[in-house]
């Protein structure tokens, strides 16, 4: 009962989205521009955070924000998404910086950049669809979580030796209380009216009471000031060498990883919301050519941001405008608008951000995690944990992993055989159940070399030959059946198994009536091509 409750609560006070057309028109550009501009404040406080993170100056992530966001937003894959500087990035970058100084960073950048676009040119973003969806549940609480968690730095003031400790007394009731009507305005708000987002909403409000009141709580300008000019070309001043290559490499093929798994399961989350599908490789190549030129302009790199994303289509976003505007607001902010920007306080941002946790949250998988498989159970769990304590990459490749395995032994334990004896004195295995490397084992299991008449039939029409191990282990058994003076035939391959057995080149007799299960053809199989080495 209590996590009906929580959830009914959670899709109550969810962004509302409004289902106006797509199609431009005056209502919908601004409702495109509005979003934007909600984006582009929350895009603020969160660049320069995780420039922080990465250990480089506030313009690097802003500049990386900028010009990541708007080339996504005109090439990439799905309209609706944001992209930007992200904290899954930073906590890489941070050490390259740290041991090689920023320059470095801009190289790896733009050889992140380089391996991107290579991964769409050649199609590589469609392996993204085998992501189960217990893990794609996994990554969205995760990063739920992940956001929520970054919120809580906003609660940290410096004390007089200038170390970040947690707020106490009426400087935390005033954040709380400021954070709680920021919130309070983005859900009621579309009950009054939806000519203007929510969020933006929200943090106009809040900004204008703490103005005008002057009450004393953190602003932007207190995480640094965001003033600069036009980002500029800038070539990465390292050697072009292999030594500088080796340095680079490793980080960049790490970056170029985490960037495209986090911009992909985005693209599917945005696409669920928007109902949109493909677009994977373009999105790949997108990323690709925004982070090599911000590697040339300055910028830290970044990656599709699953919160601003969220912002932004529960606004109301729905064409690449929106991404465009927030991208030129952000530049505007940089150039003309700081002083103005760095007086927004800090518990307006958190709000919104607190919501986007709410609204991105899963709540539902609390719920099915008794009614699903207990290992898809288990996956959510082991995603959710793996992306808090580590980064979202790993957590990924980690769910999926364990999902292959289960599924593999899931399959490997299915194989079995019913056996018949024909007219003629002959013994009939017929197998059912695929044959890979997981139901090898099983499938030797099967069979009585000993007691067997000489005379042994393998018919495959209810299964499938799929890998090495299973020639091998075909292989095997054959070779068993040939040292007891037996023999061993094949029936009713179905011709992906039919090519695979004839490539290794076990089958005697090559003949594609089989395939076709016009005839019953009977393949003798030859041994000692697979089973000699080890």
């Amino acid at each position: 009962m209590p996590r009906a409750l929580l959830a009914s609560f959670a899709n109550r006070i969810a962004f509302s989205a409004p289902t106006a057309d797509e199609t431009l028109s005056i209502s919908r550009i601004r409702i495109e521009l509005l979003s934007g501009l909600t984006v582009a404040l929350a895009l603020v406080p969160e660049a320069v955070a995780f420039a922080f993170v990465a250990g480089v100056h506030p313009l690097v992530g802003l500049y990386a924000a900028f010009i990541v966001g708007l080339i996504t937003a005109l090439i990439g894959g799905r309209p609706g998404m944001i992209s930007g500087a992200t904290g899954a990035l930073a906590v890489v970058m941070v050490a390259l910086v740290a041991e090689h100084g920023v320059e470095y960073l801009f190289a790896t950048v733009v050889l992140m950049g380089i391996l991107q676009i290579l991964f769409g040119i050649f199609k590589l973003g469609k392996f993204i669809r085998l992501v189960p969806h217990p893990v794609m549940l996994g990554f969205v609480n995760g990063l739920a979580i992940v956001i929520f968690l970054a919120q809580l730095t906003q609660f940290k003031v410096p004390n007089d030796a200038g170390e970040m400790v947690w707020m106490t007394g009426w400087p935390l009731v005033m954040m709380l209380g400021l954070v709680a009507l920021t919130m309070a305005i983005i859900w009621g708000m579309p009950k009054i009216t939806r000519v203007i987002p929510a969020p933006l909403a929200g943090i106009g409000i809040v900004a204008v009471l703490v103005i005008a009141f002057g009450i004393d709580v953190p602003r932007v300008g207190d995480l640094a000031s965001i003033a600069g000019g036009l980002p500029s070309l800038h070539i990465p001043v390292v050697p072009l060498n292999m030594e500088t290559l080796q340095i680079i490499a490793p980080y960049a093929f790490i970056l170029a990883a985490i960037g495209l798994i986090e911009s992909l399961l985005t693209l599917n989350l945005v696409g669920e919301i928007t109902g949109k599908r493909g677009g994977a490789s373009q999105e790949c190549i997108a990323q690709g050519v925004a982070n090599t030129v911000t590697g040339f302009f300055g910028g830290m790199g970044g990656c599709a941001m699953i919160g601003q994303s969220m912002i932004n289509v529960k606004s109301g976003g729905r064409t690449r405008i929106a991404g465009v505007a927030a991208a030129l607001f952000l530049l505007l902010f940089i150039v003309a608008a700081s002083p103005l920007i760095e007086q927004i306080p800090l518990a307006a941002l958190v709000g919104v951000m607190f919501m986007v946790v709410i609204g991105t949250f899963a709540w539902q998988s609390l719920t099915i995690l008794r009614r699903v498989p207990l290992t898809d159970a288990l996956v959510i769990v082991l995603v959710t944990v793996v992306t808090v304590l580590t980064d979202l990459a790993i957590a990924v490749v980690v769910g999926v992993i364990v999902s292959a395995l289960a599924y593999a032994w899931n399959n490997a334990s299915r194989i079995h055989a019913k056996t018949y004896t024909t007219s003629e004195g002959a013994k009939v295995y017929q197998v059912q159940g695929p044959l890979f490397f997981g139901s090898s084992a099983g499938f030797v299991e099967l069979f009585d070399v000993t007691h067997d008449p000489g005379q042994v039939i393998v018919d495959f029409a209810d299964s499938r030959v799929v890998d090495q191990s299973a020639l091998t282990a075909i292989e095997a058994m054959a070779a068993k059946y040939a040292d007891a003076g037996k023999n061993l035939q094949l029936r009713h391959l179905s011709r992906d198994c039919h090519q695979l057995l004839t490539k290794a080149g076990q089958l005697m007799i090559d003949s594609d009536d089989d395939p076709d299960y016009a005839i019953a053809a009977d393949y003798q199989v030859k041994t000692g091509i697979l089973g000699g080495g080890h």
